[in-house]
């Protein structure tokens, strides 16, 4: 490798095309057929030139030198956390780090090393993503995606070869090894699958059949007895959005609001911010075939979110429910055989053996029928016990989807906000996400085109079992019987895949004033313009919305009027760090507080606490999670304790309303005995942690990189801010001094009539994992500063850099 800073580039202006003339002029290796074993590629080469914060602008003549290109910068930043993804999904983490450790829930759910392996080995032994690789376009990847796997591992086992690892994370690690093109694909069907059979990994590979050591007991299995109330609530929790470590908000505004006449968009992506579903930011060209800018997650080839000339998109995760339940009749004379119109068919057995450190390896067999493998479980409040009589098996189209990719690429390639639907519809990759799209036109666009089960109402209501009645209109979670043939779930002839919903199916809204997502369903994806008549599974309707949404649509509906908005309005949005709950509570809350008598409430523990000085505290908060406001931390452990404890039947004096579904419920009911035991117990939470009750925010919520103590702004899912941040309570710590997921790699993207799109962006966590990186902690520094970096797409304001460093990378034979 040959990286050098060279202000003579920016002296001669020298061009994007004499670049990549350098690329063509490295000495190639032998033509000789690759090894994909190594992936090596025949001598792939590539420009990289690095701007501000690390961010790489690769410059190709193909696909397969872009995917080389790609894969080599990745592992500069994030080697150590690539390998670690790379030892998951191969099956051997058990191997490395023991059986009963858990994975970082990266690109899986399950709780331990050993389950995560017997998954993701049967996978690799079971040939899937080969298969998937096998199969032609449009139902399998195009050729062009899969010469960017080939090069982005052949860019991946260059860097390693060439480099020294300098991470303490995997320095010396016997784990870190070369990959091929399978292990690329084999990442990307763990994203694919993550939220289904991806979410189902531990009741997966501990499904027995009855008699065998670990399987329960019992003649029978609704559960038979099983209270479907309970059920509903524990399918309900298990797919609601709101709990997971991954949310997002996403507006777009049409020309009609904007100053220019052009489209906004304003996309904040709500990720962990630690281990492998971290984004990464860069930029691919391929001169007159691709130019796109934006982010990936860590491991694929492709920007997933970003920007182009003419086009931005983000994306949100959707309601949509990935994954349905079959409840199998089983022989009566065999508990691994099921019946289907009284004929019997055996499920397939997949023996798996995963070696364990330090001890015998560890055999286990899962069962496979055709809907999918038998589950024992969808998380420890919905168990699916294999009976004699009664089995249960998972069905994940997305299994079966290697597309997402290439969705990504064609919406790269897009020009407007109906060249990102008719990507959409041709690529149909999508496995858990909406789409927000902004153009420079002023066109918008929300979709929910994501890949689900067909699962009718109609469908459902023929063919459900007696929980599934209870779960479908709960959770939009289908459990069909299984052992009648008309209830096979059909096709849609615009889908290229056989059992989910065509593209017109999707609920979708095109050139509204605005269009938003911040993780509720569609419904309201504009509120004057609600999404209806769209079956269940997609989502529900004429419901509460989150406190997050509603805040939202009162924030961009109230921009949306104003109008003559500019990228500036967008970033003003992004740190207004509003609090929704606050607006709606914080004043009855300090009302109720200074009408306690003696100024005292008791706490959850029996004690009397004087809660008299957070009185005035709620009541002068300026409803801002703002590093320095005084009073967010005290109203934020407080809302959490009283909303953990109180059904938000109990919370509100005007119940929820569907005609007006922003402004409901609201009121809160002073007199609900919950709320003096929740100040009880948070003032005397906040005293025996030495905390202040005004102390500003980012005194107790930040992070420390090199040392040093960043105060964090924003806030949890429960106060509704924008400005999403999530981080685990540690008092002994000072507070939330870690932030496990929330804000990403935002983007703030529009056009005024030049060449060249208005954007900033933050990628929150910053560009490398490597604490020794100049790229660990700068943008996170600038995170807490609320600053932003402007994107140089343009190839004047790449080689105008001041940071400019160009890097000649190829491979060594």
């Amino acid at each position: 490798m040959r990286l050098s800073t060279r202000p003579i580039l920016r002296r001669v202006a020298l061009t994007g095309a004499a670049l990549l003339a350098a690329t063509a002029a490295v000495p190639q290796a032998s033509a000789a057929a690759p090894d994909d074993r190594t992936a090596a590629g025949g001598g792939l080469s590539v420009v990289i030139r690095y701007t501000e914060n690390g961010v790489p602008h690769i410059l190709a003549r193909d696909y397969a030198h872009l995917g080389f290109g790609t894969g080599w910068a990745q592992a500069a930043d994030q080697v150590c956390v690539l390998a670690d993804g790379f030892v998951t999904v191969s099956g051997e983490r058990s191997r490395w780090f023991g059986a009963d450790a858990a994975p970082d829930f990266s690109l899986s759910s399950a709780t331990k090393n050993l389950s995560s392996d017997l998954y993701f080995k049967g996978v690799r032994e079971s040939g899937t993503v080969e298969k998937l690789l096998a199969t032609p376009a449009p139902a399998g990847p195009t050729e062009d995606l899969e010469e960017l796997m080939r090069g982005w591992a052949a860019g991946y086992n260059a860097w390693l070869a060439q480099n020294k690892i300098t991470d303490p994370a995997c320095k010396g690690a016997g784990w870190v090894r070369p990959v091929t093109t399978v292990d690329v694909a084999a990442r990307g069907f763990a994203v694919s699958v993550l939220g289904g059979q991806g979410r189902g990994i531990d009741g997966i590979t501990a499904a027995r059949p009855p008699g065998t050591a670990g399987s329960p007991t019992g003649p029978t299995a609704l559960p038979q007895g099983a209270d479907p109330a309970a059920a509903a609530e524990a399918a309900r929790e298990f797919f609601d959005t709101g709990r997971y470590d991954m949310g997002s908000n996403a507006v777009a505004f049409a020309g009609s609001t904007t100053a220019s006449g052009r489209g906004l968009l304003l996309g904040n992506p709500h990720y962990p911010w630690h281990g492998g579903r971290r984004f990464w930011q860069f930029q691919q060209t391929i001169p007159g075939e691709l130019n796109v800018s934006g982010a990936s997650l860590l491991g694929t080839a492709v920007v997933n979110i970003g920007f182009n000339e003419k086009v931005a998109w983000s994306h949100t995760v959707a309601t949509g429910t990935p994954v349905n339940l079959h409840q199998l009749a089983l022989d009566p004379a065999d508990p691994t055989a099921y019946l289907v119109d009284g004929t019997p068919e055996r499920m397939t057995r997949r023996t798996v053996t995963v070696p364990v450190a330090g001890g015998a390896p560890v055999t286990r067999t899962q069962w496979w029928t055709r809907y999918g493998p038998v589950v024992s479980d969808l998380g420890p409040g919905l168990p699916l016990p294999w009976t004699a009589q009664t089995a249960y098996a998972l069905n994940d189209p997305n299994a079966a989807n290697l597309r997402g990719s290439d969705t990504a690429l064609a919406m790269g390639k897009a020009r407007s906000v109906a060249g990102v639907q008719d990507a959409l519809r041709r690529t149909q990759g999508l496995p858990w996400v909406n789409t927000v799209a902004a153009d420079s036109a002023g066109g918008t666009l929300f979709t929910q085109t994501q890949v689900l089960p067909r699962i009718t109402d109609e469908l459902v209501a023929r063919c459900s079992t007696p929980m599934g009645r209870a779960t479908y209109p709960a959770s939009g979670l289908a459990v069909l019987d299984g052992s009648r043939g008309d209830c096979v779930i059909g096709s849609d002839p615009d889908a290229v895949q056989p059992g989910v919903f065509g593209p017109g199916k999707a609920p979708t809204l095109r050139d509204a004033p605005y269009v938003e997502n911040s993780n509720d369903s569609a419904w309201l994806a504009n509120a004057d313009r609600p999404l209806t008549g769209y079956e269940r599974i997609w989502g529900n309707v004429a419901t509460p919305r989150s406190p997050r949404t509603r805040g939202a649509v009162e924030d961009v509906s109230a921009m949306a009027a104003k109008g003559r908005l500019t990228v500036a309005d967008l970033q003003k949005q992004q740190f207004a760090n509003r609090v929704p709950a606050g607006d709606l509570a914080a004043a009855d809350a300090a009302k109720a507080c200074s009408a306690l008598p003696g100024g005292t409430a008791t706490a959850s523990d029996g004690g009397a606490v004087d809660v008299s000085a957070a009185c005035g505290v709620l009541a002068s908060w300026d409803r801002t999670t703002d590093s320095t406001s005084r009073g967010a931390l005290l109203f934020d452990r407080f809302w959490r304790k009283l909303t953990a404890s109180t059904p938000a039947k109990d919370l509100w004096l005007v119940p929820f309303s569907a005609a007006d579904p922003v402004r409901t419920p609201r009121t809160l009911d002073q007199a609900a005995p919950g709320v003096g035991r929740a100040l009880a117990d948070t003032v005397a939470e906040l005293k025996a942690a030495g905390i202040a009750l005004d102390a500003p925010l980012g005194e107790h919520q930040f992070v420390v990189r090199g040392g040093r103590k960043l105060p964090v702004g924003g806030g949890t899912e429960a106060l509704g801010v924008w400005n999403k941040i999530e981080a685990p309570w540690n008092a002994a710590a000072g507070g939330y001094a870690e932030v496990a997921h929330g804000s990403s790699h935002i983007q703030a993207v529009g056009w005024d009539g030049g060449r060249c799109p208005v954007a900033r962006t933050l990628l929150t966590y910053s560009q490398s994992s490597n604490p020794g990186s100049p790229y660990y902690a700068d943008q996170t520094r600038l995170y807490s500063e609320e600053r932003w970096v402007t994107a140089r797409f343009c190839e004047r304001d790449i080689l105008t850099s001041p940071k400019l460093r160009v890097a000649l990378v190829r491979e060594r034979r």
